[in-house]
C-alpha cells in the first residue's frame, strides 16, 4: 500500500510537470486531460499488483483486447498527426505538445472516422486496465477518466474551430468524435 501511494505522488509529479503549461490555463484541452491522465494513473496504481493474475480468465482478456487496441489507435493517430498534420511553428500554443501543433487539418486514415484517436486510446487504455480488476473504486476512475476525455475533447473541438474554421466544422459533421460510425 505504500509502495503504491508512492507511484502515485510520483506518477502525479511527473504528469503534472508535463502539463504544467495547461494547468495554467483552465479552458484549454489540457487542463482536463491532465485529471483523466489522474484517473488513470490511479487505476495503474490500483490495478497494478493483479496485472498478470488470472491470464485467461474473461475480465483479463478483455483487459489485453483494450490494452492492444488503445496501442494500436494511439501509434496509427500519431503517425498520421506527425507525417500529415506537419507540426510546426506556425503555432505557438504553450500547452499544446510537439505532436499537437498541427498546421494541417488530418482527416485520412483514423482521422476519417474519428476525430479524436487520442483520446480513443486513452479511454481504451482506461478500461483496458480497469478490467484487469473489475471493482468499483476502478469503476468511478474509470468513470472520471472517460468523463475528463469527454471535455477534453470538446475544448479540443473548440480550438480546432478557432483554427482550422469552417473546414474543421465540415470535418465534424462527417466524423465521429471517439467510436467509428457510433459516437
Amino acid at each position: 500500500m505504500v509502495l503504491q501511494a508512492v507511484a502515485f505522488v510520483l506518477g502525479s509529479a511527473v504528469l503534472a510537470w508535463l502539463s504544467r503549461e495547461a494547468l495554467r490555463q483552465p479552458r484549454a484541452h489540457g487542463f482536463p486531460r491532465f485529471f483523466a491522465w489522474e484517473a488513470i494513473l490511479a487505476l495503474l496504481v490500483l490495478n497494478g499488483p493483479v496485472w498478470f493474475d488470472n491470464r485467461f480468465a474473461p475480465h483479463q482478456l478483455l483487459s489485453w483486447a483494450l490494452l492492444f487496441s488503445s496501442i494500436g489507435v494511439l501509434v496509427g493517430g500519431l503517425y498520421l498527426l506527425r507525417c500529415v498534420g506537419r507540426p510546426g511553428a506556425a503555432r505557438d500554443d504553450a500547452e499544446l505538445f510537439a505532436f499537437e501543433k498541427t498546421s494541417t487539418l488530418v482527416t485520412v486514415g483514423i482521422f476519417r472516422y474519428i476525430r479524436h484517436p487520442m483520446y480513443s486510446s486513452l479511454m481504451l487504455l482506461a478500461w483496458g486496465v480497469f478490467f484487469k480488476q473489475p471493482n468499483l473504486p476502478g469503476l468511478l476512475c474509470a468513470i472520471v477518466a472517460t468523463g475528463c476525455l469527454w471535455l477534453t475533447a470538446r475544448r479540443d473541438e473548440e480550438e480546432c474551430l478557432a483554427y482550422f474554421g469552417e473546414d474543421y466544422r465540415r470535418y465534424m459533421q462527417g466524423s465521429k468524435r471517439f467510436i467509428p460510425f457510433v459516437l
